[in-house]
């Protein structure tokens, strides 16, 4: 490990760190616009100049100069000043005085950068450079005459999203940052171009113009538009959340998150349940609480203890535990969460979990795919196996073949196959030191089995590791097996039970036609499928407007607040299902969050710790026979929840990026 001196501080750095990491090692600020910590050292804007020395009597771009042993190197000397002052004189030649009207202001690092190191004047007064605008879709709003060409936008693309559909073309003053052609950016991944941009020059489409980032109330939350528990950033001003945006959390998301996490927030205030509904003669009508619940109590006298509740995608923990104590007072145990018809086995936890964690998949070096589409079910694991595979590792994979950013060795699309893999296939496990298989939505019912029977063959539980993971789709989902929320038959178990009285808990995926003969209670927040279905709408919380405990795909208990209350007479869920047990006369042992929280993790004690939950390795012994091809689950990455179906962004994505739809734009 050299040894080193910045600004009179000895230290020592780590073999293969830049003169830039030495120097924030010393706790000393380096500027830069175009060097980022999870993307390759492209060394072009050079504001990270120092002074080192031994070496040329001249500033040293710090971000490509190894550290090497005996190195002096100053951060505030005269030269060094000058040179910034030099530098940032000429990134501002060509850059507009754009500041009072700019998206960017207040969270631009060329602002920032320019008041820090700058030289306060410029002695250019010749005519700007003005460049044409881009087309990059719905998501990017571009203003290329800001572009200072740092290429963090094209780095990204190629190197993170795996889709490198962003370069420049031209040369000197001439260059310009374009997508091929000009169409939209088609990675799923693609607004977090947005946050890396240093100016102005790309910036949130359905964002612009709309508020100031002094303006905005912060609230960290948990994303619940898939599985991976992205930790988000709410950013909102009055009772509506205008943006979301990702937190750094090197276990779950690293520092980015996908189009759907971002934009999907301006569905939040349209097609909203804000009061409750009652069907009288065939119709929904609204109605009071007191007569939704009275509606509710007649039928719960009907049904007895033939109850049944369907837990929806969505779902934090905290309304699941409530619904299930509201159950038990009502002699039931009839609770579902897998609401599309998955019925695996869930005997062991162990068995249904993610084993290799979102960051521990970066370490595999063999990787099987079973019937998951990961750059639509999991665009951020997606991410961690491109790592995996720049490392050098190998992926092969079971069903319909499509473009998963990287290269896939495709078997076949039959899940007999497991039981027969190529000698090729073998080989490659066999010296594997870390070998991980990934089973999808598409092959849980019914590959389940022949995927653990893989355990063994392919060695993927060994001391220190375990290898078998399976992806879900559902933010409640890990959180629900974890409550109980799971039939031995799935869903066909409870239709066979006939219960009732049916409460759907934000569920809108259900097939509501098996429920024609039940009285139907949706306790949920967008007029979406449910609500269309029920007799009774009892009007709750979207995931921003409560604080909520979420379960992600590996087993990691996370929890998030509330960034806005919910609108009109809509109410927490909990405290929902706490009311109509006093209605029904079973009150719940429960007043306050605290006290559910509380009688939440004596029940369930992971729930009660945030953190990576364990689960005991003892896989059941199911049929290692599996036949036939795999569906994708996902058929439309960007509609998939009642808020992505409520949102004007998501459907404008998924007609533009997923139907080919083409989208004038009028010029300006």
């Amino acid at each position: 490990m050299p040894k080193l001196t910045v600004d009179g501080i000895e230290l020592e750095v780590p073999a293969g760190a830049t003169v830039l990491q030495a120097c924030e090692l010393a706790g000393k600020e380096i500027p830069r616009f175009c060097y980022h910590e999870r993307l390759s050292i492209a060394g072009n804007c050079r504001m990270c100049l120092v002074e080192v020395k031994p070496g040329p009597p001249k500033p040293q771009a710090s971000c490509a100069l190894p550290a090497a042993e005996g190195q002096d190197i100053r951060t505030d000397s005269p030269m060094v000043k000058k040179a910034r002052e030099g530098v940032m004189e000429f990134l501002l030649i060509n850059h507009p005085l754009d500041c009072p009207i700019c998206d960017q202001g207040g969270e631009c690092d060329l602002q920032d950068q320019s008041i820090a190191y700058g030289k306060g004047h410029s002695r250019y007064d010749e005519n700007k450079r003005a460049v044409t605008e881009k087309y990059m879709g719905p998501i990017v709003k571009t203003v290329m005459t800001r572009c200072i060409q740092c290429t963090r936008c094209i780095r990204f693309a190629e190197e993170v999203a795996g889709v490198p559909e962003i370069g420049a073309i031209g040369r000197g003053e001439d260059m310009q940052i374009t997508t091929y052609l000009e169409h939209a950016a088609q990675s799923e991944l693609s607004g977090n171009v947005v946050d890396l941009c240093p100016v102005g020059a790309l910036t949130s489409k359905p964002y612009a113009f709309e508020a100031r980032p002094w303006e905005l109330k912060k609230t960290f939350a948990i994303d619940v538009m898939d599985a991976v528990g992205t930790n988000i950033r709410l950013d909102s001003r009055g009772r509506q959340v205008l943006r979301a945006l990702p937190r750094i959390n090197e276990d779950v998301n690293e520092e980015w998150a996908s189009d759907k996490t971002r934009h999907a927030v301006d569905g939040l205030v349209r097609r909203r349940l804000d009061q409750p509904f009652v069907r009288r003669d065939g119709k929904l009508i609204p109605a009071t609480w007191d007569e939704a619940f009275a509606g509710i109590a007649q039928a719960a006298a009907r049904a007895g203890s033939n109850v049944a509740a369907i837990a929806g995608d969505l779902l934090d923990c905290e309304t699941m535990y409530a619904a299930k104590a509201l159950l038990r007072s009502l002699g039931s145990d009839l609770l579902e969460g897998r609401q599309t018809g998955l019925s695996y086995d869930v005997t062991n936890l162990a068995a249904v979990n993610f084993n290799s964690t979102i960051a521990g998949i970066e370490e595999a070096d063999a990787i099987l795919l079973i019937g998951t589409d990961v750059r639509r079910e999991a665009p951020l694991v997606n991410t961690r196996i491109r790592k995996a595979i720049k490392k050098g590792a190998q992926v092969f994979a079971v069903g319909p073949e499509n473009d998963l950013t990287y290269k896939v060795e495709w078997l076949g699309n039959d899940l007999a196959l497991l039981g027969k893999l190529s000698k090729n296939v073998l080989e490659v496990f066999k010296n594997a030191a870390k070998p991980a298989v990934i089973v999808g939505g598409g092959a849980l019912n019914n590959g389940l089995g022949a995927a653990l029977a893989l355990v063994p063959k392919l060695g993927l539980v060994k001391e220190g590791w375990n290898g078998f993971n399976v992806l879900h789709m559902a933010a409640s989902r890990m959180g629900g097996l974890m409550l109980g929320y799971a039939q031995a038959g799935g869903i066909a178990d409870v239709v066979a039970k006939a219960p009732k009285l049916t409460f759907f808990l934000g569920a809108d995926e259900v097939d509501f036609s098996k429920f024609s003969d039940s009285f139907n209670v949706y306790i949920g927040h967008h007029g979406d499928k449910g609500a269309h279905a029920a007799d009774v709408i009892l009007p709750g919380a979207a995931y921003s407007e409560k604080p909520g405990t979420y379960v992600n795909l590996e087993g990691r208990v996370q929890r998030g607040d509330r960034a806005v209350f919910p609108p009109g007479d809509a109410r927490e869920d909990w405290t929902i299902l706490r009311a109509l047990s006093a209605a029904l006369g079973k009150p719940l042992p429960f007043d306050t969050l605290a006290q559910l929280r509380a009688a939440m993790a004596s029940e369930v004690p992971a729930l009660g710790v945030e953190g990576l939950a364990t689960f005991a390795w003892a896989p059941p012994k199911l049929d290692a026979k599996a036949s036939g091809p795999v569906g994708y689950p996902i058929k439309d990455f960007y509609l998939t929840n009642a808020i992505c179906r409520a949102s004007p962004t998501m459907e404008r994505c998924s007609a533009e990026l997923v139907h080919g739809e083409q989208y004038l734009e009028a010029a300006e």
